[in-house]
């Protein structure tokens, strides 16, 4: 039977949606599912190595269950085919990650009232720490999903020097790189961002193309020759002064003919949708100054009072519909 029209279920099931979140990132934060990748636990054997009360834990394995993230059978848990895939820390593609940090979004995202009150963020940025490597990592997690196969159908030809600018793990410049046996790279970033960023082209094999150079992109100077830039989800973290800063910069460090593409969780230009560019402008509220979700309109202006002409969207759509625009500097 369906709920008659004036039922509040949509709405109940928007505000329990949590729920489930926070049984997923406690999943997670705990790290479940990694043992469970030799075979099938009890509560109390997981309990006692994940040193978690028994009772409790039992309590969150069921509702991982329920979930359909783990399968019980009597009193033993073990993994479904996603869980394999995504949750355990040693499969090559895991994106626990970026789950981590999600969860430490929340505890700002609980004072969401606060801030659209104020306008003023209620978070803090961790720069080291567990924080941090949740962030760094994350980022290599989401990067890691989009990046081989996008570097694969983005045309480089001829192309020589690329600039990653806020590359952070350097997960992008890498896959660049590969895809174009004639390419070298710069990862430009924060220098908290290093370690991870030479992992990452160690573990891919490039480094011997990719270097790092640690800066603020906001208020160093970076360097010339470069015939392309790659600018990855870093504009909706400024308001458009600073998103003017960068791609001034992007501009100078350009040859003349250099391509820019610009890779974003890009709204409508009506700014209503989609769903996940729209809330993640709130997640830009709640941790930046200035920064939000942009339209593609609002990209495209900002390319072309940067100099840059030719601005066309290319035909990919990311994970939570991200979007890339290309342009060229005249």
């Amino acid at each position: 039977m369906n709920p008659s029209p004036d039922a509040p279920s949509r709405l109940l099931q928007i505000s329990s949606s949590y729920w489930k979140t926070c049984a997923l990132h406690a999943g997670a934060m705990l790290d479940v599912f990694t043992p469970l990748a030799s075979g099938p636990g009890s509560a109390p054997a997981l309990a006692s190595s994940l040193g978690c009360d028994q009772r409790a834990l039992e309590m969150l394995l069921n509702a991982l269950a329920a979930m359909k993230l783990l399968e019980k059978s009597g009193d033993s848990y073990a993994l479904v085919e996603e869980s394999l895939r995504f949750l355990v820390k040693t499969s090559p593609e895991y994106i626990g990650y970026i789950i981590r940090h999600h969860h430490r979004l929340m505890d700002s995202w609980t004072r969401l009232p606060e801030a659209v009150r104020a306008g003023k963020p209620t978070r803090a940025h961790e720069t080291t720490g567990e924080g941090r490597e949740d962030f760094l990592l994350g980022m290599f997690n989401l990067a890691s999903a989009i990046a081989p196969r996008l570097a694969k159908t983005i045309d480089l030809s001829g192309r020589k020097r690329l600039l990653d600018l806020g590359g952070g793990p350097g997960t992008y410049a890498a896959n660049f790189c590969l895809a174009n046996p004639g390419l070298s790279a710069s990862v430009f970033d924060l220098s908290a961002s290093e370690t991870f960023a030479r992992a990452t082209v160690e573990r891919l094999g490039v480094t011997d193309r990719v270097d790092f150079i640690a800066g603020d992109y906001l208020k160093d100077a970076v360097a010339t020759g470069y015939d392309v830039a790659w600018l990855s989800q870093i504009l909706h973290a400024e308001g458009p002064a600073g998103c003017r800063t960068i791609l001034d910069k992007a501009a100078k460090a350009l040859d003349t003919g250099g391509l820019i593409f610009v890779h974003e969780f890009m709204l409508d230009d009506a700014m209503d949708g989609p769903e996940f560019a729209a809330l993640f402008s709130l997640n830009m509220l709640l941790g930046t100054t200035g920064g939000q979700s942009y339209s593609q309109a609002q990209l495209r202006k900002m390319l072309e009072d940067a100099g840059f002409r030719d601005v066309v969207r290319l035909d990919f759509t990311g994970p939570n519909d991200s979007a890339v625009l290309r342009a060229v500097k005249h």
